[in-house]
């Protein structure tokens, strides 16, 4: 199957807006479901380093770990799913419109281990095609404060 891919339009300079959408300690303020994240390690992130983020999901909190798999500020970032049934794989644009406006674009795809198998078709494509734009507005209405 094709990724989801969502764009918005932000009001902000290109490096605030990849700042602020790879950084998984604000990810509970834009995503749906997160209700905590971090970088394992110190420092800048780099390729391998991993990121840790809780999601309630039916109930229950829900950890997951990623690792980066390439970044290139201020311009991409992505990381790829290494545990649980459900595995992401994101992709993050961010591209300078003008010196004070930026297009935010994330394509994320899912594949399913186990039960994930199941529930990727039949729920988690859906449920994530329906979350990308509210998730990607409140992260505009955000950085636009």
């Amino acid at each position: 199957m094709a990724p989801i891919i969502t764009s918005i339009d932000v009001d902000r300079p290109a490096k605030d807006v990849y700042a602020y959408a790879i950084d998984p300690t604000h990810f509970h303020e834009w995503q749906k479901g997160v209700i905590d994240g971090h970088m394992d390690g110190s420092g800048p992130p780099t390729v391998g380093t991993r990121c840790m983020t809780t999601r309630r999901i039916g109930g229950a909190n829900r950890s997951s770990t990623s690792e980066v798999t390439h970044i290139d500020p201020p311009a991409t970032w992505g990381v790829r799913g290494i545990d649980g049934p459900i595995r992401a794989v994101v992709d993050l644009r961010v591209e300078p419109i003008t010196d004070d406006r930026s297009r935010l674009t994330i394509s994320v795809d899912f594949t399913g281990h186990g039960i994930g198998k199941v529930l990727v078709p039949l729920f988690v494509r859906r449920e994530a095609t329906k979350e990308m734009p509210a998730n990607l507005a409140a992260l505009k209405q955000r950085l636009e404060r």
